[in-house]
């Protein structure tokens, strides 16, 4: 493996390195699940993931398009815990629990893709901004101002109206939303870490400035997105059932925020399971991530540290 690695990275690898950082992750880990709101964040994220996994046994596929409310409804109505489904059925006798089950693969689908995609371009961008300064920093950061101004939710119904009323297109319009917000920070911790005196030494030996980049400021300025992106993990879920609620996204789409627009108006007949239920699951899915982002940032958290 060894030998593997260095002839298509044209260099000797650092197992001692590589074996040290495994080490600190795990310490980390540990150190996050000591925590028992962090423990009880990542055993709900656990619980969602088996769930998706496991989507074609929980609830099978009927013939059509998964991700589809399927059309051969059941009664209207049924309650929680009936004949009809342990979740019960919509007011058009759709499985509630077809729609939580298939709704986990949207929901993690998305918070994954959105979250990838805007933590890559805005890293890309605040790391280019902070370590050239100048007129650089100032263009790309008035791109970056000027789309933080915009509240996000209405930048995020301007973008999807644009586009069409399409779950993949509310994750593009999520992605174009939330890259700014890591654009500016990773801006910050590259504009002080590029000051130290070990990434001035790494210059002085010849290091080119990619090299520098890479090597000395990024992974000394990385932290606070993995903060960032943990926390957003929740929240991009939260707004994009929010859009789907109010009928961004297909119709008859298995996703909690349709399942929760749909099942509004029983809930004034008392038949609460039909928008209460996806309604807990998209509080769940947001506050399991809250839980382990606190934990993330305790633990990373550089005064507790020193302390």
């Amino acid at each position: 493996m060894l030998s593997i690695l260095s002839v298509v990275t044209g260099r000797t690898v650092d197992w001692k390195s590589l074996e040290r950082r495994w080490e600190q992750a795990k310490g980390l880990l540990r150190e996050m699940i000591a925590n028992p709101l962090t423990a009880t964040g990542f055993v709900i994220v656990a619980s969602f993931v088996m769930m998706a996994l496991l989507a074609p046994v929980l609830a099978p596929e009927t013939g059509g398009e998964p991700f589809q409310m399927p059309r051969n409804w059941g009664d209207p109505l049924a309650a929680p815990l009936s004949g009809e489904g342990i979740f019960g059925t919509t007011s058009t006798g759709g499985n509630i629990l077809y729609g939580i089950v298939w709704g986990s693969r949207l929901s993690i689908s998305i918070s994954l893709s959105v979250v990838t995609v805007s933590v890559l371009i805005g890293t890309t961008v605040g790391t280019v901004a902070g370590y050239a300064g100048g007129s650089v920093d100032e263009i790309l950061m008035r791109v970056v101002d000027g789309m933080i101004a915009i509240p996000a939710i209405v930048l995020a119904l301007a973008l999807v109206v644009a586009l069409g009323p399409s779950y993949f297109n509310i994750g593009v319009a999520l992605a174009v939303m939330l890259w700014g917000t890591y654009a500016r920070i990773i801006r910050g911790e590259v504009m002080h870490v590029k000051n130290e005196e070990y990434v001035d030494a790494a210059r002085v030996t010849g290091v080119s400035k990619f090299g520098v980049v890479v090597k000395e400021v990024l992974p000394n300025a990385i932290q606070p997105i993995f903060i960032q992106a943990t926390l957003e993990m929740g929240s991009v879920v939260i707004i994009a059932s929010g859009l789907a609620f109010l009928g961004l996204a297909e119709p008859g789409l298995a996703e909690w925020g349709r399942l929760t627009a749909q099942g509004q108006p029983d809930l004034l007949r008392g038949l609460w399971w039909t928008s209460v239920i996806p309604g807990a699951a998209i509080f769940l899915w947001a506050f399991a991530w809250n839980m382990i982002g606190d934990g993330l940032r305790d633990v990373l958290d550089p005064e507790r540290n020193e302390g």
